[in-house]
C-alpha cells in the first residue's frame, strides 16, 4: 500500500497580515516557512550550502579517523596505548558520518555535485554503502518519518522496541537498561546487513523503481567491504605485533563506539516524548501535510551547546534538517528560531529539549514506556 499525506485545517488558523488573509490549511505552513527562511539567506547574502565551519569539521573528523589509524600501523605500542586510539577512530567514524557524509549525500555540502559525491563517498571509509544509505535515509526515513512499518529506523529489533506498534516481548522490559550496549552494534552489523537490506529492496521492487543495476551494486559492495576489512583487520594482523584476536577485539570496540554515538544521537531526535509515531488509515493516508508531519515526528535538543553543534553535524536540529535537508547543517542554529516562530504562528507544536541530558532522559523514559505498554490495536 502506497502512503500519502493529506493537508488538514489548522486548529489555530494563522492570519497573514502581509497577505491580508487567514491561512487555515496545513499546506500553507511550509510555503510561509520557506519564504521566511529564504528571506534570511537573501538578507545575509550567504549560500545555503557549506562554509568554512563545515570544512573545519571535515578536517577534524577525518583527522580523528586517519591519524590514530596511521599511528597504530606505524608505531609499536602496548595494547593499553592502542585501546584509546581505537576508540578515537570510533569517534572519528561517528563524526564523519554526522558532519561530512550526511551533508554530502543530501547534496547540502556544496553547490557542486562532484564535491557532494566525493565527500558522500566517505561512507565507504566507514564500511557502509552509499546506495543503501541514500535509499533508507533520504527516501524512506525522510519521507515517512516515524511511521511504523515504513521507517526502518524505528523498526523492531529483537532486543529493542522503538515503536508502540511493534509486538511487545519480555526482553523489552529491560531495554531502558540494556539499550546502550545494543546501540553500539549499529555500524558493525551494517557491514553484513547491507547485503540483506539490498536484497530486501530488490524483493520489494524498490531497486527496479530506481532502475538500479543490481550486479554493479553488489560488486561495488563486495569490493568496498573487502578493502575495508583488509585495511582494518588483515593489514594490522600482518604488520603490527598484535595478535589476531586483539585486532578483532579492537575492530569491534572501534565500531561499538561509533555505533553507540550515532544511534544515541539519532534516537534523541525521534524516540523522545512528544515525537509522534502516526499510523496511516486503511487507505494509506496520513492526515497531515508532509511538513507538519515532520514537525510532529522530530525534536531538537541542546541547541545552545557549541560542542554538540560542532560534533553531531546538526543532528540536534532534526526539525530543521527534516524540513530543509538541502540546507547545510552549519546554518541550522540560525534558522531554528525562524522555524520555531513560524510554527508557533501557525499554532503548531515545536518539540525542543533544552539540553542533551534532557533529551537523553526523555529517550530513556520512552524506552521504559515502550518496554511495558502493549502494541496498538
Amino acid at each position: 500500500m502506497e502512503l500519502r499525506f493529506k493537508s488538514v485545517p489548522l486548529e489555530q488558523p494563522f492570519h497573514d497580515e502581509n497577505a491580508g488573509k487567514t491561512l487555515d490549511a496545513e499546506s500553507q505552513f511550509m510555503s510561509t516557512l520557506r519564504k521566511n527562511v529564504n528571506a534570511y539567506f537573501k538578507e545575509e547574502g550567504i549560500s545555503q550550502k557549506g562554509n568554512i565551519t563545515l570544512f573545519m569539521q571535515t578536517a577534524v573528523m577525518l583527522s580523528l579517523y586517519l591519524v590514530p589509524y596511521i599511528l597504530l600501523l606505524s608505531v609499536h605500542m602496548a595494547w593499553w596505548i592502542a585501546l584509546p586510539l581505537v576508540m578515537i577512530i570510533g569517534v572519528g567514524i561517528a563524526g564523519i558520518g554526522m558532519c561530512v557524509m550526511h551533508d554530502a549525500l543530501h547534496g547540502s555540502y556544496s553547490k557542486k555535485e562532484w564535491v557532494n559525491k566525493l565527500f558522500g563517498g566517505s561512507l565507504y571509509l566507514l564500511g557502509g554503502n552509499v546506495f543503501n544509505w541514500k535509499l533508507q535515509h533520504n527516501v524512506l526515513h525522510h519521507t515517512f518519518t516515524n511511521i511504523p512499518g515504513t521507517d526502518g529506523d524505528i523498526a523492531e529489533r529483537w532486543p529493542l522496541r522503538l515503536s508502540d506498534n511493534a509486538p511487545l516481548k519480555k526482553i523489552h522490559r529491560f531495554q531502558y537498561i540494556h539499550w546502550f550496549f545494543f546501540y553500539g552494534l549499529m555500524t558493525v552489523t551494517r557491514i553484513v546487513n547491507d547485503f540483506t537490506q539490498l536484497a530486501e529492496y530488490q524483493k520489494a521492487g524498490i531497486t527496479a523503481k530506481y532502475k538500479v543495476n543490481m550486479t554493479k551494486e553488489y560488486l561495488v559492495m563486495i569490493g568496498v567491504k573487502t578493502i575495508y576489512l583488509f585495511a582494518f583487520i588483515a593489514l594490522p594482523i600482518m604488520i603490527t605485533p598484535f595478535s589476531w584476536w586483539q585486532v578483532v577485539a579492537g575492530f569491534f570496540i572501534m565500531h561499538w563506539v561509533a555505533g553507540f554515538i550515532l544511534s544515541t544521537v539519532f534516537q534523541l531526535a525521534h524516540v523522545v516524548e512528544g515525537a509522534e509515531q502516526p499510523l496511516p488509515d486503511e487507505n494509506g493516508t496520513i492526515h497531515h501535510d508532509w511538513a507538519v508531519h515532520e514537525l510532529r515526528t522530530t525534536a531538537d535538543f541542546s541547541r545552545n551547546s557549541r560542542f554538540i553543534n560542532f560534533f553531531v553535524g546538526g543532528l540536534n536540529f532534526q526539525i530543521e534538517h527534516h524540513l530543509f535537508p538541502y540546507i547545510s547543517h552549519v546554518h541550522y542554529k540560525n534558522i531554528a528560531p525562524i522555524v520555531e516562530e513560524t510554527a508557533k504562528q501557525f499554532g503548531l507544536e515545536y518539540n525542543l529539549k533544552p539540553t542533551f541530558f534532557d533529551a537523553l532522559g526523555s529517550h530513556v523514559k520512552m524506552l521504559k514506556t515502550l518496554g511495558a505498554q502493549p502494541a496498538r490495536a
